[in-house]
């Protein structure tokens, strides 16, 4: 299992609370500090910080690869209209996805949709809408799971299997940076 490592702008904040030993987590210790990610060495049974905030960037360290998962906990606004799960490579400082994207996952309540598409050098192919059931109810919890595999992703929801989505792209091991924007908070990621 693979972890999301988050991105922060805070990271001065995070060493002045370490130097005034006004850590929240002593647990967790911080072993670099390059200049876009934090990332932290931890146990098997330690996690990292619960919420994260949305929209949110995190690093997946070593990229994707067969035998990879992404295990995303949340809980959807009470109000939502929609939120995105992205899986892109090469994060760069915008604020929106790069050119390249190997699964954009797009939860609409509206429409009671998981729509499934990817973005191959700034072009966007079909989408994929169809799912057995859709698993999301307002200001509810849910556990969604991302599992890559050799010749697609499989995503599952409270573990049950929503849907596949065959790879289009084919240097998964460039895919390493998780988005989550929208209507949802996420509580952990995995």
């Amino acid at each position: 299992m693979s972890s999301v490592v988050p991105e922060t702008e805070k990271a001065a904040d995070y060493q002045r609370a370490c130097a005034r030993k006004e850590v929240i987590r002593p647990d967790l210790q911080l072993t670099s500090l390059p200049s876009v990610w934090v990332q932290f060495d931890m146990a098997d049974s330690v996690r990292a910080p619960d919420r994260k905030v949305v929209p949110f960037r995190g690093h997946i360290p070593g990229g994707l690869q067969p035998g990879k998962r992404i295990i995303m906990f949340g809980v959807v606004d009470p109000r939502p209209d929609r939120f995105y799960v992205a899986l892109t490579g090469c994060c760069g400082t915008s604020g929106e996805p790069p050119s390249d994207v190997a699964l954009e996952l797009c939860i609409r309540f509206r429409d009671r949709q998981a729509i499934r598409r990817a973005c191959m050098s700034g072009s966007w192919g079909d989408a994929e809408r169809d799912v057995p059931f859709f698993p999301f109810i307002k200001d509810q919890p849910f556990k969604l799971e991302i599992r890559c595999e050799r010749s697609r992703f499989r995503v599952f929801v409270d573990g049950e299997q929503l849907c596949n989505f065959q790879h289009r792209l084919t240097s998964l091991c460039h895919i390493d940076t998780m988005w989550i924007k929208g209507s949802v908070s996420v509580t952990k990621l995995a």
